[in-house]
């Protein structure tokens, strides 16, 4: 067989293992396995536990386990209420500004918790409800939060801004920059929807004439203040060079965890050992992945299937713009199925050569592919936030709450043809503040 029909059956058996309800990490450890059984000899496996343990052996990767402690504990509290209750009151004679403040709220949690679902779920428990007894539609209360989620994955700090940045060795510092004025500018233009969609659904909704004073407003703030401090705290120390990004995941992690046990009262062992069991629960299944993507990137490597398959998308020669939609209708099918980590994990060993041999910057693609996964995580079959607003508004239909969604997903492939008209969105931040 040649590289590229090896590479094809490699595709499909890889498909229908992961499609089989394998966890990734098994399912593609399994498939690196066999294929080196099969073409090289069982002597090849004798490599698998080196390679493994040599990718998981890197220093960069404690940033994971830290950060997601951040969000383990900022999502066990009742933070998530607290900004959507403070971001109410701001907003609460605005149109459209009870869905505002929920945006707004899913923007600023994504900035402390980084990740989608737990951003969807957090805010969602707190604001669906109250959306819902207004009169605001179903689809616009659901579909602004399930979209807002998605925020989760692309404003740092950002797991896969850091996977992202492991698989293509860039910086991780440049990475959170770059997805911060893309973030900003998917939260107004959600925002912007939010408001026009109300003044054309107005009927039925429930006017808050509540006038709130200036202490009612500043209340809510108060208690999230600390943890707002948290994110200045991460900008200020890592893009300022006082800190790698492991020692700033270390220490704004015991941070969340100071203010959780004493904002919130969580000092009870159930609460504590909730948050440990879910950090280590979602590290490992990361670093499982991660372990388990690098015996699969070497198979692919020994086997010559890599290479191969970065010189035959170089050998079509199409123009680069082309090759680039082509690259992200591929991504957009793979994220109707895969998780981002996996997709990441898996794709990126193939693409980078591909990215810069036709002078893309891996920067500005790392927010692309980011919009693009998030688009993935609220379309079905495995879109993850839709099914943690149906858990939140059981009440809702799945059809209503996927219908909702549309609109912000419109607005994301917008946001990704205008990084391709203006890519100054993603790079002029890092260039900025960390040199061209």
């Amino acid at each position: 067989m040649t590289e590229m029909q090896v590479g094809l059956l490699i595709l499909v058996v890889t498909l229908f293992v992961l499609f089989s309800g394998l966890p990734i990490a098994w399912g593609l450890t399994l498939v690196a396995v066999g294929f080196l059984i099969v073409f090289q000899g069982v002597g090849s496996i004798a490599n698998v536990p080196i390679v493994m343990m040599d990718e998981l052996a890197s220093f960069a990767l404690l940033t994971i386990p830290l950060f997601v402690l951040l969000g383990a504990a900022i999502g066990s509290s009742a933070a998530g209420r607290d900004i959507y209750e403070s971001l109410h009151r701001w907003l609460a004679r605005v149109p459209g500004g009870l869905v505002i403040a929920n945006i707004l709220a899913c923007g600023v949690f994504s900035a402390i918790c980084g990740s989608s679902p737990a951003t969807a779920a957090a805010i969602g428990k707190a604001g669906v409800p109250e959306m819902l007894r207004r009169g605001v539609p179903p689809a616009l209360a659901t579909g602004s939060i399930c979209a807002g989620g998605t925020l989760g994955i692309l404003i740092p700090p950002s797991i896969t801004m850091i996977l992202y940045g492991l698989a293509t060795e860039t910086s991780i510092g440049r990475l959170f920059l770059a997805g911060i004025v893309p973030g900003i500018l998917l939260v107004v233009l959600f925002s912007l929807y939010a408001w026009l969609a109300t003044l054309v659904s107005r009927r039925g909704l429930v006017v808050d004439d509540q006038r709130y004073t200036l202490a009612q407003k500043m209340h809510g703030l108060g208690r999230v203040s600390p943890f707002i401090a948290i994110i200045v705290a991460i900008a200020y120390a890592m893009y300022g060079g006082f800190a790698t990004p492991s020692e700033v995941a270390a220490i704004s992690a015991v941070l969340a965890m100071i203010l959780v046990v004493a904002i919130y009262r969580a000092w009870r062992a159930d609460d504590l050992w909730r948050i440990m069991r879910e950090t280590v629960r979602e590290s490992t299944m990361i670093l499982m992945i991660i372990g388990a993507a690098a015996v699969f990137s070497y198979m692919m490597s020994l086997l010559y299937v890599t290479q191969t398959a970065a010189q035959a998308l170089v050998d079509l020669g199409l123009n680069r713009w082309v090759l680039m939609v082509v690259i992200n209708l591929f991504l957009l099918l793979a994220g109707c199925f895969l998780p981002p980590v996996a997709i990441i994990v898996m794709v990126m060993p193939i693409l980078t050569p591909v990215l810069e041999t036709n002078g893309f910057d891996l920067i500005w693609f790392a927010v692309v592919l980011t919009i693009n996964m998030e688009v993935g995580l609220i379309t079905p079959p495995v879109g993850l936030n839709l099914y943690v607003l149906k858990g939140v508004a059981p009440q809702v239909p799945l059809t209503t709450v996927l219908w909702g969604a549309m609109p912000f997903v419109a607005i994301m492939l917008l946001t990704m043809v205008l990084l391709a008209l203006v890519p100054g969105l993603a790079t002029w931040l890092p260039n900025q503040m960390m040199g061209g």
